[in-house]
């Protein structure tokens, strides 16, 4: 059976429900799914998986790439890992007020990338909460990642 670990940093909620819609789309396909937030969750928690995937906010302070704080040590991690063979995806939550919107999600590409990972579906920015169009955006994500998959 595929296995799928989906990580997510959460700030308001929006990006939970992120990670939720795509575990749901994943466990219809008959994956096994495992879900964890990222200040609770090891990189190391990938190897276990075929799918990777970070569903990530981005914060606004300028700080480390606008990465998260809560994620800081998972990203740092990350780029020192070694996910050959995996496939992976991302998607983030951001706010088009701010300059770098979901700049966040193109930091995790290239941490993934880095890690020899390989992409499996183009990633979603979602401004803000996932509205009906941002929910199909995630639905294909997920299928197209399922697609590469078999």
């Amino acid at each position: 059976m595929t296995k799928v670990k989906i990580v997510y940093a959460s700030m308001t909620g929006n990006d939970e429900d992120m990670a939720d819609i795509l575990s749901e789309d994943f466990e219809e396909a008959g994956m096994d799914v495992d879900m964890s937030e990222i200040s609770q969750t090891d990189v190391a928690d990938y190897q276990d998986a075929d799918i990777c995937i970070m569903v990530s906010y981005t914060y606004s302070d300028g700080l480390e790439g606008n990465i998260p704080d809560e994620g800081l040590d998972f990203y740092h991690d990350l780029l020192e890992a070694d996910l050959t063979g995996k496939l992976y995806g991302v998607c983030g939550s951001g706010d088009r007020f701010y300059q770098d919107f979901c700049i966040a999600v193109e930091h995790f590409e290239q941490a993934f990338e880095q890690a020899h990972a390989q992409k499996a579906a183009a990633s979603v920015k979602v401004e803000l909460a996932p509205d009906n169009d941002d929910i199909a955006n995630l639905d294909h994500f997920a299928q197209t990642i399922i697609q590469n998959c078999q």
